[in-house]
């Protein structure tokens, strides 16, 4: 007869089975621009590497001339592509109970409902700070966490992101804006100047995340013109209005840097995990010294992004 033990580590392992988009859809549903990613498709698995590469379009071909007849062509090698490389962070949140809490709930449907209640605790904790990383500097345990937004949009532009120094390499430069005390009569001024910065042609933001102070005061600047709400975010759970053509979701409590309004073109940013480490469940781990049972569920990734001049950060 199998164990009170084997019988909540089975559980444990189905109910994740049954439930890995649930994990995914915990997560969206607390962080906007995770749903966003999600929504979009830029939720990547890969097979492996010693890093995570994304190449980049940073200059033009130079070959570009206007000729006439027999004139000779450049045919010259034009470098107009290099690549920014990640490095893999990981995160890993246990299902745990000890042999006193699994005999205490003996019987099928006890041990199931003990199962379950740790597993949807195990997803909501790496919710919540996943949520957390993503827009983190990555500095957290010895700069173990995800690289997030604080490290890809600095409020000078400039950083070694992706392993590509800014100082050096000015195209790879964010747009940043310093809101300089921003109130409701300013805020869309700043916005406006972060916004043309921002733009290439059709190439544009199509989400604003921002904090609970600068949300307010594009909000409060909008009390009488209702249009501008959007409704596909809002249905999905998020405070949201429009600016220009982009959706400008209030992120607070996510994880999102006080005063702080990021400018995202999401077409250059990925949320990338390894496909044998995307919240999966690894076999239970047993103690020699303890009456419990530690299952593991791991993350193996990070937030990249191949265009940085094309991102922005309003700040105040």
């Amino acid at each position: 007869m199998a164990s009170p033990h084997s019988i909540f580590t089975e559980m444990v392992s189905t109910t994740l089975r049954q439930h890995e988009t649930k994990v995914a859809d915990n997560v969206s549903n607390h962080n906007a621009l995770y749903a966003r990613l999600k929504k979009r498709g830029k939720l990547k698995l890969v097979s492996g590497g010693y890093e995570i590469v994304r190449p980049l379009d940073y200059a033009e071909n130079s070959t570009y001339q206007r000729y006439s007849g027999y004139e000779t062509l450049n045919i010259q090698a034009s470098e107009v592509i290099s690549a920014a490389k990640y490095d893999w962070k990981q995160a890993a949140v246990h299902v745990t109970a000890s042999g006193l809490e699994i005999r205490q709930n003996s019987g099928k449907e006890a041990i199931l409902s003990l199962a379950e209640a740790r597993t949807e605790n195990a997803m909501r904790t790496f919710s919540n700070n996943l949520s957390e990383d993503i827009y983190s500097l990555g500095t957290a345990d010895g700069n173990k966490q995800v690289g997030g937004l604080q490290q890809i949009l600095t409020t000078d532009g400039t950083g070694t992101v992706g392993g590509i120094d800014s100082s050096v390499h000015s195209w790879w430069r964010n747009k940043f804006i310093d809101g300089n005390g921003a109130t409701s009569s300013t805020i869309r001024g700043k916005m406006n100047e972060l916004w043309l910065d921002t733009v290439r042609g059709s190439d544009r933001p199509d989400i604003v995340v921002s904090s609970n102070e600068l949300f307010t005061l594009y909000w409060n600047s909008l009390q009488d013109l209702q249009r501008y709400a959007s409704a596909d975010e809002a249905s999905a759970g998020f405070t949201a209005l429009k600016f220009v053509d982009a959706d400008v979701i209030h992120d607070g409590g996510s994880g999102i840097l006080a005063n702080r309004m990021y400018f995202l073109n999401t077409n250059y940013l990925e949320l990338v995990a390894h496909k044998d480490a995307n919240l999966t469940t690894l076999d239970e781990k047993t103690s020699v010294n303890q009456d419990a049972v530690v299952i593991p569920i791991i993350w193996q990734g990070n937030l990249v992004c191949s265009n940085r001049a094309r991102q922005g950060v309003l700040f105040d």
